[in-house]
Parts: C-alpha cells; structure tokens; sequence
C-alpha cells in the first residue's frame, strides 16, 4: 500500500521557535499518535507504535531521522519501521513560511509505504486509518508548535 498526503496549516510561534522544535527527531516523534518509548539519539529517535489490523496485534518499532535544510527552511523526516512481519516507509517535509506577524504558516507533504500482512490485512480500511493518523500527527504537531508559541508570548 502506497499513500500520498499533504497539506499546511499556521502556528501561533515564530519560524525560529518551530524550526527549534521540527529539527530535534525527538520532538518530532512525540507527535506520533500513540508513541511509546521514545529513545533520543544524537542524529535520530527510536520508538515504538502499537498495532492492531484485523488479527494483527503487536508493535511497530519505528526509527525516525530529520534531515534539516537551514537555508531553504525546510525539514525532511524519515521514518522506517519494522514489526509483524511488516515494514512502513514515511518521508515527509515540510517547508516553514514566515508570516511576518509571529506566526509560522507550515506547508507539508508526506508518502508512507506499507509492505507485508499489515498491508494485506488491512486492506481499504488500512488506508484510512492511515489517513487518519497523518491527520492527528500533524494536529499533534500544530497543538504542540502552538504551545511553544504561547509559552514564549
């Protein structure tokens, strides 16, 4: 199974606080829905997602890296994971946008690959749920990017 997002969306925090934020894989990986055992690394963040498909129930574990272009604001992340027999390929990126007003406009897009039973299993309503996670990680990221904002306001 192959999927395709993209979308943006404005925070209440300057470029410079967001871009703090985006560039730490950590952070980043904090916003994955259902995230456990974050692990930080100099370079990357190692973590795990539960899973559950049809019949399917365990763990993904899941190594996140952020690739940072400073100049042209903009942040790459990579996101391999493996478990159940299964792997998962995220790149995703995003480009900050400063609005001139304290506020940072975040334009993203994303492709996730699923290989094994997990996509198998999960079939059309797999792609959903994928849809719908991408949507809450990048709401958890916008809720967090707001929060950064408004403790330095």
């Amino acid at each position: 199974m192959q999927l395709q997002e993209s979308g943006e969306f404005q925070v209440r925090a300057s470029p410079a606080v967001v871009w703090a934020f985006v560039t730490r894989p950590e952070q980043v990986a904090r916003c994955l829905p259902e995230v456990q055992d974050i692990r930080a690394h100099a370079d990357h963040a190692e973590a795990r997602v539960p899973v559950r498909a049809g019949l399917l129930r365990g763990n993904l574990g899941l190594r996140l890296e952020v690739q940072p272009d400073d100049p042209a604001q903009r942040v790459g992340v990579r996101v391999q994971g493996a478990g159940l027999g299964s792997t998962l390929t995220l790149q995703a990126g995003a480009t900050l946008g400063d609005n001139g007003d304290g506020t940072t406009t975040l334009r993203w897009q994303g492709e996730v690959q699923v290989r094994g039973p997990l996509a198998s299993v999960g079939g059309g309503r797999l792609e959903s749920r994928a849809r719908a996670l991408i949507e809450r990680t990048f709401g958890n990221l916008q809720t967090q990017l707001n929060a950064a904002g408004d403790t330095l306001a």
